[in-house]
């Protein structure tokens, strides 16, 4: 029987049909472009949503208080809704497509930055060996709904260009480590829809993907065909939309069962995804109003513009993305707690799509002016099992084995001894946490050798020591000069013998120019040896690292 080929032509790309088998071309110089521009799309949503993260809760906000787009904001090399989904791509490099869950679990545990919600329960359960997929199970994770893999889970589309299945995959490696449920399901969604904007424009069909690869009956997927259908019916007014949004998953407890915060304040995956959404389908493929208008539907508002410009700017690719988007990007820099600068990550990409490629039963040949196309075999998307976090199915009862453990050597403090040593002669460290990267600095912030240090979590600080031996008949004072991360707080805590002589939040109010000069009074111990203790204190766990220019004790 003659076999009939049909071609078709779909956004500049070939895509192929022959009887028995469907498959799409994909020249990879295309898929760089679009591959490319999916992670600038990130960079710039997070970059110009980041002033409003959370300052809208349960409100639009004004347009009045957009911030204005400069081209340096591009730089998100220290931003966290981009950097952690690397620890997944250096997982895959090393390991494989065919990475196991327990692996996976291992290299996020060994992560060294702040994580909230779901990412540090999901972290805090593997360091104590609950092993995945129970890191993430509502039985030991209270945040399994919220957001955390839809931040991260734009890599999985875009290593698996019209692989929707690989997208999916990718979550349960990846996405169980810290979510379930809707919480998994958003990541998913996402992914589905960066895999099929590597050949779709249209922002309705690339929803559509998305939603094929969840579970059908999920209340994500019912919240997101009601954003489909609120725009059909009024596509030229995205806060109607968004009050109805509003209405039904903000206000309704049906749709906050498992939520973990109540009220305004909403990190729940479901309405946080209606947002990205709404500026996909509302911003009609303009990158600068799908960011703008992802952003003023407030609460999650620099990752969920982040999410939008990058599925969008995926079809647009990185040659047609404006030049305000690119001008300033720093080739060199590296992403925070990562190996990778940017042509490092491209790179890295692409290598990790040549294995999915052909781990899918795809192939990579050559056109006739020699150059590489990928063949992607046309597949239906296969969704999760579907579950739910206020009624979870039962956890597994996955630990780590001993040797597993031995390789978990993050989150029992950091030891800053020599570097202590080098800062302040005498001095101890205890319990130092690893996150933003503690250590001795050569210089930060217009000051020089300057010690780093981070509370271990969110109720232990971290401690500095020593026995101080007080003179009689001189005056004597702890100097101290203090810093914080300009992005938080920490409060400063000075014991003697377990008595505390001076508490002090280190923040923007109290520190100029992000540093703080204290003097403590020690006179009164004149005669004695004590033990002081300097504590770098949590407050609300969001950039806590104290920065130490100064630790001196002065007689005279």
């Amino acid at each position: 029987m003659r076999k009939m080929v049909m071609m078709a032509m779909l956004v500049g790309i070939w895509v192929t049909s022959t009887g028995a088998a469907e498959f799409r071309k994909l020249p990879v110089s295309q898929f760089v472009d679009k591959m490319k521009a999916g992670w600038i799309g990130q960079m710039a949503g997070v970059g110009w949503g980041g002033p409003t993260e959370f300052h809208w809760q349960g409100k639009i906000g004004p347009a009045s208080e957009m911030p204005q787009w400069k081209p340096e904001m591009i730089n998100q090399f220290g931003q966290d809704d981009i950097y952690v989904e690397m620890t997944f791509l250096r997982t895959l490099e090393l390991y494989g497509m065919d990475v196991s869950i327990r692996q996976a679990g291992i290299d996020f545990a060994n992560s060294g930055y702040p994580l909230w919600h779901a990412n540090k329960a999901g972290r805090d359960n593997l360091r104590k060996g609950i092993a995945p997929p129970d890191s993430g199970h509502p039985q030991f994770n209270s945040h399994a709904d919220d957001i955390d893999y839809q931040i991260e889970a734009d890599y999985a589309g875009l290593i698996a260009p019209g692989l929707p299945n690989v997208a999916i995959e990718l979550g349960e490696t990846f996405g169980r480590l810290m979510n379930y449920g809707d919480g998994l399901y958003g990541g998913q969604f996402m992914g589905g829809m960066y895999a099929e904007a590597f050949f779709e424009t249209d922002c309705i069909r690339l929803v559509e993907a998305g939603l094929a690869c969840i579970p059908d009956k999920s209340q994500y997927a019912e919240c997101i065909r009601d954003v489909l259908a609120w725009y059909k019916a009024n596509p030229n007014d995205w806060e109607n939309c968004w009050q109805k949004i509003e209405n039904k998953y903000q206000k309704n407890p049906d749709y906050r069962k498992a939520s973990c915060d109540k009220g305004n304040f909403n990190i729940d995956a479901k309405i946080n995804g209606a947002y990205i959404v709404v500026g996909l389908l509302f911003g009609n493929g303009d990158l600068d109003k799908t960011i703008i208008i992802s952003t003023r539907c407030g609460q999650d508002s620099d990752c969920n513009p982040s999410s939008a410009a990058g599925i969008l700017a995926t079809t647009i690719g990185y040659a047609k993305l404006p030049d305000k988007f690119k001008s300033a990007l720093n080739m060199e820099s590296k992403f925070s707690h990562t190996p990778y600068n940017f042509p490092t990550l491209i790179a890295v990409c692409e290598k990790l799509v040549r294995q999915s490629v052909v781990r899918r039963g795809g192939k990579i040949e050559k056109d006739a002016a020699g150059n590489e196309v990928f063949v992607l075999p046309i597949e239906t998307p296969k969704p999760s099992r579907f579950e739910q976090c206020w009624e979870p199915g039962p956890a597994a009862n996955s630990k780590f084995t001993e040797a597993e453990m031995k390789q978990i050597t993050a989150g029992v403090g950091k030891d800053l001894k020599e570097a202590i040593g080098k800062f302040a002669t005498g001095w101890k460290v205890l319990a130092c946490g690893e996150e933003m990267e503690p250590g001795l600095y050569a210089e930060l912030d217009g000051r020089k050798n300057v010690l780093v240090t981070h509370p271990l979590d969110q109720q232990t600080p971290c401690v500095l020591s020593k026995k101080v031996a007080i003179p009689t008949g001189k005056k004597t004072a702890l100097l101290l000069t203090v810093g914080h991360d300009p992005r938080g707080d920490w409060e400063l805590i000075v014991m003697a013998d377990g008595k505390p002589l001076l508490k002090k939040t280190v923040g923007k109010e109290t520190a100029k120019d992000t540093w703080l000069d204290a003097e403590v009074d020690l006179s009164s111990f004149a005669g004695k040896e004590i033990n002081l203790q300097l504590l770098n204190q949590p407050t609300g766990w969001s950039f806590e690292a104290a920065r130490w220019a100064k630790i001196e004790i002065e007689s005279k």
